[in-house]
């Protein structure tokens, strides 16, 4: 029995650690050849020693498990290296067929209290390193198809968060840029369509090294899975890199736990005409000003209901 991503191969950004490393596994073990990507050298061990760098672990492990893995620890929110990145995946495996782009990083703070620098880095890492590696996986995507008179296989995976749909108070940058990467991937799935690409985004849950201040109040379950453990969101992006996911396209999902959650795309709530050609100021505060007054206090458009999801 073939495995559903036998013969594909993959990009995981962010790998080395968490939730990429838990995707790179769970790509693997579905069958696909996967570059492992994360940005770092190796280190020294405690006796000293020259230990490999955390992606290099990451396919070593692959590779023990009888994959087929390449390690690659450039920074994607570098625009060369990216680009490096997608052609390490075409060099070592022929062609590239699945993007899963995980890698982020946190510079939490309140707006009256972020610096340039905090709101700068995490906006690179984020969403510049997601459109680096889109543009040149969607360039090689776009070629092979042009080559082959029709569309191929390409997925892409990006890494929203909940951040973005709840609105984090504490965390403008990060939510400014989660955001901002739900709007490439809808972007990227229509003008990818005809290519044969899907391009979706995922909003995950989970204890990782990145995250391990903000869940440090969830108790961690001493007889079973860990809720917020990365294992609970590799599956679907197994999914969603896979030929059964074909119909699934501009997509938002959260997930964690045992649970997977489709957000609904935004649906106009209330429209107004002016009586003129044009509104006026009394007109607005006529309308407008009633409307909001029948609001819950606090709402806004944020969903702040999704951090209550749970599986039952």
């Amino acid at each position: 029995m073939s495995l559903p991503l036998e013969g594909l191969s993959a990009i995981v950004t962010g790998a080395g650690r968490g939730l990429g490393r838990a995707e790179a596994l769970e790509l693997a073990r579905l069958g696909a050849a996967v570059v492992v990507n994360d940005y770092g050298q190796p280190g020294r061990d405690g006796s000293g020693e020259a230990s490999a760098s955390p992606a290099e672990q990451v396919a070593a492990e692959i590779r023990a498990a009888g994959g087929k893995a390449l390690a690659h620890t450039g920074d994607v929110s570098d625009f060369r290296q990216a680009g490096e990145l997608v052609e390490s995946a075409t060099g070592e495996f022929g062609r590239l067929d699945i993007l899963v782009n995980n890698a982020g990083i946190l510079r939490d703070r309140m707006v009256f209290s972020m610096t340039e620098d905090e709101w700068d880095a995490v906006i690179r890492v984020h969403l510049k390193g997601h459109f680096n590696t889109t543009h040149f996986a969607a360039a090689h995507w776009r070629e092979r198809s042009k080559a082959a008179g029709g569309p191929v296989f390409g997925r892409i995976v990006n890494t929203s968060s909940e951040a973005f749909l709840a609105g984090s108070a504490g965390q403008p940058n990060y939510a400014a840029a989660k955001g901002g990467i739900v709007g490439l991937t809808t972007s990227t799935a229509l003008a990818l369509a005809k290519y044969g690409v899907t391009a979706n985004a995922i909003c995950p849950r989970a204890r990782t090294r990145m995250t391990e201040d903000v869940f440090a109040g969830f108790e961690r379950p001493a007889d079973a899975l860990d809720p917020l453990a990365p294992e609970h969101v590799a599956p679907l992006v197994g999914y969603l890199a896979s030929p059964a996911a074909a119909q699934v396209n501009g997509q938002l999902i959260v997930v964690h736990g045992g649970m997977v959650a489709i957000v609904e795309r935004p649906r106009v709530q209330a429209k107004f005409d002016s009586k003129q050609d044009t509104f006026t100021y009394d007109e607005l505060d006529a309308l407008l000003t009633a409307h909001y007054a029948e609001r819950p206090e606090g709402e806004t458009f944020a969903a702040a209901e999704v951090l209550g999801l749970k599986r039952e």
